[in-house]
């Protein structure tokens, strides 16, 4: 079958609503800063009742699903695979993938509610989110399509579908269909919690993995490291090719055998939503196309850098002139 996707993701299909507060607000809710939650829909629709003072930033997300619709901004061919739920939210998510031209496989699932993502932004940019997961909690190895995966020339998976039993069958099948394809598999940590708590359902897919993308607390987490040169060495022993991000100390990236120093650039962060997602579609739209890897880095750090200097997950600086500054000037 022709290989006419470049990126076909597998994640949770949640709607983002972002909210501003002050450190006080953040401090009344009694909540860990900078971690992800997983809360019922209940518990979540009242932390959004009690910000309706504020005015919400909405937005198609999902770890996964950040990283592809950059990868599509960026240019390039991309896919998506999640389920929604048969409702206003459901709509809008698919609609904007309409928009923006990516290809998506996503059932409507009636009488379920689309997940959301609370995500509450504090002023020195850390990111708390609270996910109600809806819908995708029932996503399973039926929702897989064969085809998406045979056309891609890469299969990336998010960490957070391991939190349910069905979405790890899920992703297993999908490896599975990318070995019989030949299409390459990506595999992102996605959260500490992630390693902490699911590290079984996370070891079994990064057994097959061609690529893993992970932060210096996530590698750390998984290595039971603290030194970026420790945890670096032991993950580029274990693992074909790595990207570890280190925040503004930059990136570094071992791949067929060669490591690479990647850079980080200035930035004022304000909101740190997305920007491993954003690594990811930098790093993984430069080695589709032809790019060295290091060059892939560049991109990836630089839309990283972009991406938490304004507030929401979503590039509001022209994608292709981030990509271009770095790929005009190799």
């Amino acid at each position: 079958m022709t290989k006419d996707i470049h990126l076909c993701g597998l994640g949770n299909a949640l709607v983002d609503i972002e909210f501003q507060l002050s450190d006080s607000e953040f401090d009344s809710l009694n909540l860990q800063r900078g971690t992800m939650t997983l809360v019922d829909s209940l518990d979540q629709n009242i932390l959004i009742k009690q910000m309706e003072h504020h005015t919400p930033h909405r937005s198609s997300g999902g770890s996964a699903a950040n990283t592809i619709i950059a990868f599509g901004q960026f240019g390039g061919k991309a896919g998506y695979k999640a389920v929604l739920g048969d409702d206003d939210m459901g709509r809008f998510y698919a609609s904007e993938f309409t928009d923006l031209g990516i290809h998506l496989d996503a059932e409507l699932v009636p009488d379920t509610h689309t997940g959301k993502c609370l995500v509450l932004i504090t002023p020195d940019a850390e990111r708390t989110m609270l996910t109600a997961l809806g819908v995708n909690g029932n996503f399973g190895v039926e929702h897989i399509v064969e085809s998406t995966i045979a056309r891609s020339e890469w299969l990336y998976v998010e960490g957070y579908k391991f939190t349910e039993s069905s979405g790890r069958a899920a992703i297993m099948e999908s490896i599975m269909l990318a070995k019989k394809y030949g299409t390459k598999i990506a595999v992102s940590f996605s959260d500490t919690f992630i390693v902490n708590f699911f590290r079984e359902g996370l070891e079994e897919a990064l057994t097959y993995a061609d690529l893993i993308f992970c932060n210096l607390t996530e590698g750390a987490a998984y290595t039971g490291l603290e030194d970026s040169d420790e945890v670096f060495g032991v993950l580029t022993k274990q693992f074909a090719n790595v990207c570890l991000t280190m925040g503004k100390s930059g990136s570094r990236v071992h791949w067929n055998g060669t490591a690479f120093e990647i850079p980080s650039y200035p930035t004022t962060p304000i909101d740190t939503t997305g920007a491993g997602d954003m690594y990811a579609a930098g790093f993984l739209y430069g080695i589709t196309h032809g790019y060295s890897p290091d060059v892939a880095g560049r991109l990836g750090s630089l839309a990283a850098s972009k991406i938490v200097s304004q507030f929401g997950a979503r590039l509001k600086e022209s994608p292709e002139a981030i990509r271009d500054e770095i790929l005009l000037n190799v």
